[in-house]
């Protein structure tokens, strides 16, 4: 029975210690990933406490300006040597209210500011998601084909170094000559730095993507490309209008530009309104310092606009609108031209991806073992060997690229119309 106990705790320890790796390492699609992003990333969470921020300006119009409570008492009398007296007889105070009435609507149009600067602040962070989102959806496919590579550089360091083992050994027994082990040697040798290259450039992919996703630097990941989305959609049955269509009525750039010129605008207003004087109304009450005694008083507060009317503050607002409008032309224009580029670029590549047979990969692999068999038969010279093999090694590296390319470029046209078409 105690054996029995002891096998079970021994089984339930491994059974831990392989949970605690496998939670070590994460499986990720695309879609994950954009979930982990939305919900994670740094630059996110910020951006979203500046909408916040923005929306507690619209707290701070709404409220009205507080009133002013004023008192003032005989703080020594000479004659009864007394301090702070306010009896009739010997002592003597004064107070007043007073309250500051703003005129013009310069209430309710700083409100209406600040709701555009909120708006503002929204349209920032939803270019932000853009941006961000374009960075993550690149960065996870470049580190996808890249680690693809990373395993065709392994496949042939595996049977690289299988070969030179065989090699070796044939060479002690006389069967082979010296330099061709030496060349497969330098084989191997290229073949490991290469990939170690390779290796510097996905682990700085892997930083990014963790980076993006707000994942523990600690963990492996493990990506899942969706195999559909490599074939779907055909961009060539997508109209170029179509796309900058989409892109004038989705970009958060271009609709940030147009709502700062309103923000100029309802600006402009607010600066000529303050140009209008405010009135203070005020009530006081004067105990023996004023005539009659037990004075009661009412008062009106207006300063006279003679020299200053806001001119300067209502000329800052005016130059605003001129440079918010020449702004939204920019913007118009970057779009079209980042449109019209993302579209030729994704067009080119489509077509070199479409002009590859899609057997070519599978027939390729299965020439490249019947290559090794046939060396390894004595059918083909090695230099013929290494040819083929080095051109086998180039072709997939070159696929990977093109397809990486393909799918950055289709992430780049989600980008630049500010939308998911693919």
């Amino acid at each position: 029975m105690i054996r029995i106990f002891s096998w079970l705790i021994f089984f339930l320890v491994l059974t831990a210690r392989a949970t605690f790796a496998q939670s070590d390492t994460l499986s990720l699609n695309l879609s994950q990933a954009e979930s982990l992003f939305l919900k994670n990333n740094f630059d996110l969470l910020a951006s979203n406490y500046d909408v916040d921020k923005a929306k507690a300006e619209i707290i701070t119009a709404r409220l009205f300006e507080n009133p002013t409570l004023e008192y003032e008492n005989l703080f020594y009398n000479q004659e009864t040597k007394k301090f702070l007296q306010t009896s009739y007889a010997h002592g003597q105070y004064a107070g007043s209210v007073s309250q500051l009435f703003r005129l013009a609507g310069k209430r309710n149009k700083n409100i209406k500011l600040a709701q555009t600067g909120v708006k503002m602040a929204e349209y920032e962070y939803f270019d932000l998601i853009r941006t961000l989102k374009f960075e993550l959806v690149n960065t996870f496919y470049k580190t996808y084909f890249t680690a693809q590579s990373v395993n065709v550089y392994q496949e042939q360091i595996s049977s690289t170094n299988q070969l030179m083992k065989a090699y070796d050994l044939q060479l002690k027994m006389g069967n082979v000559a010296a330099k061709d082990v030496i060349r497969i040697k330098s084989l191997l040798i290229n073949l490991k730095a290469e990939q170690a290259g390779l290796l510097n450039e996905l682990e700085d992919y892997y930083k990014d993507l963790k980076l993006l996703c707000g994942i523990n630097a600690s963990t492996s990941i493990t990506l899942i490309l969706d195999k559909s989305v490599l074939t779907s959609p055909s961009l060539d049955k997508i109209p170029y209008q179509a796309l900058l269509d989409s892109a004038r009525t989705n970009r958060a750039d271009l609709k940030q530009a147009k709502t700062n010129l309103l923000y100029n605008e309802r600006n402009l207003k607010l600066q000529k309104a303050m140009a209008i004087p405010d009135i203070e109304i005020g009530l006081s009450y004067d105990l023996k310092g004023n005539y009659p005694e037990k004075y009661t008083g009412l008062g009106i507060k207006i300063p006279i606009p003679l020299f200053s009317r806001n001119q300067g503050e209502i000329k800052k607002a005016q130059i605003g609108i001129i440079a918010a409008d020449v702004n939204i032309k920019k913007q118009e224009a970057l779009l079209e031209n980042e449109v019209f580029n993302s579209y030729r670029t994704a067009l080119r590549n489509e077509k070199l991806y479409g002009e590859i047979d899609p057997a070519f990969s599978s027939d390729f692999n299965t020439l490249i073992s019947g290559l090794i068999k046939n060396f390894k038969a004595r059918n083909i010279s090695l230099i013929e060997f290494l040819d083929l093999y080095d051109a086998y090694k180039e072709n997939t590296l070159q696929l990977n690229k093109l397809q990486s390319e393909r799918m950055s470029t289709r992430a780049e046209l989600n980008y630049v119309t500010g939308s998911n078409i693919f």
